[in-house]
C-alpha cells in the first residue's frame, strides 16, 4: 500500500474554501492509498476567504501534519484590490454595501495612509472572521445577529507597496505577519481617507519564500501527478523554509 507524504502548494480557486481544497486533495490521497478518505491525513496551513485566491500550503500524511504549527505563523504576502467610496458589512464583497463618500483622495494621499498602516499596529478583527469570542465563532454569532464585541491585538504589517490607482480601486500588496486580517486593513484605509472601503479582490502570492509561482491549479492536481508535485523533507527534522 502506498503511503503518500509531503507538502503541496496548491493555487486555490476563487469560490472554494480551504476545506474544499483539503477534501478534494484528500480523496485523491485516499484513490492512492486504498482508503477511505476520512482515514487519509491532509491538513492545510492557514485559510483563505472562499472568495480569495492563491497559495494555500497543504500537508499530507502523519508526518507532515503534525508539524503543521511550523508553518501557521509564517509572514505573508497579499495582492489587494480595495473600492473606495463604499463600506460592506463583512469588511469584502459578499456582504451588503453602503454609499460612504465621493470624495476622491490624490495618490498621495492613498500612499500616505498606506505607510500610516505599517509597521507595528493593533487591528480589531472583522466581526465576520473565524476568530472565537466566548467560544464561538465570530462570523457564526454576527450571522445570529448578535452583539459582537471584537479586541485589538497587535500585528505587524512589514510593507503595503501601491500598484495602481484608478478611483475608485485601489491595487497594493501587503506583507504582514500571521494572524493580519487584510479586510481590517482595508477598513482601517478607508477611514483615514474618510471615504469608506472595502475588499473586492485579493490574492495570496507568497508564505515565507514560498511563491505562488510554485503552486500548482487544483484541475492540475491528479492521482496520476500528485506524487510527484508533492515536495518532500528528510524525515525527522524540522520544517525548513528554503
Amino acid at each position: 500500500m502506498n503511503t503518500i507524504q509531503g507538502l503541496l502548494l496548491v493555487d486555490k480557486p476563487s469560490g472554494w474554501t480551504s476545506f474544499d481544497v483539503v477534501n478534494y486533495v484528500r480523496r485523491i490521497v485516499a484513490t492512492l492509498e486504498n482508503k477511505k478518505p476520512k482515514n487519509c491525513k491532509v491538513g492545510h496551513t492557514g485559510t483563505l476567504d472562499p472568495l480569495a485566491t492563491g497559495l494555500l500550503i497543504l500537508l499530507i500524511g502523519k508526518e507532515y501534519t503534525r508539524r503543521a504549527g511550523e508553518l501557521t505563523k509564517l509572514d505573508k504576502t497579499y495582492e489587494v484590490t480595495m473600492k473606495l467610496g463604499v463600506s460592506s458589512t463583512t469588511a469584502d464583497d459578499e456582504g451588503e454595501k453602503t454609499a460612504v463618500s465621493d470624495i476622491v483622495p490624490t495618490v498621495d494621499a492613498v500612499v500616505a495612509a498606506l505607510q500610516k498602516f505599517s509597521g507595528d499596529i493593533m487591528q480589531v478583527p472583522p466581526i465576520f472572521s473565524a476568530m472565537k469570542v466566548n467560544g464561538q465563532r465570530a462570523y457564526k454569532l454576527a450571522r445570529e445577529g448578535k452583539a459582537v464585541e471584537m479586541e485589538a491585538r497587535p500585528v505587524t504589517i512589514h510593507a503595503n507597496v501601491l500598484l495602481d490607482y484608478h478611483y475608485p480601486l485601489v491595487r497594493f500588496t501587503s506583507s504582514v505577519s500571521s494572524g493580519t486580517y487584510i479586510r481590517s486593513l482595508v477598513v482601517d484605509l478607508g477611514e483615514e481617507l474618510t471615504t469608506g472601503a472595502y475588499m473586492s479582490d485579493l490574492r495570496r502570492t507568497h508564505i515565507d519564500s514560498y511563491e505562488i509561482s510554485r503552486a500548482s491549479e487544483v484541475k492540475n492536481i491528479t492521482v496520476d501527478n500528485l506524487s510527484k508535485i508533492l515536495l518532500t523533507l528528510p524525515p525527522n527534522e524540522s520544517i525548513q523554509i528554503t
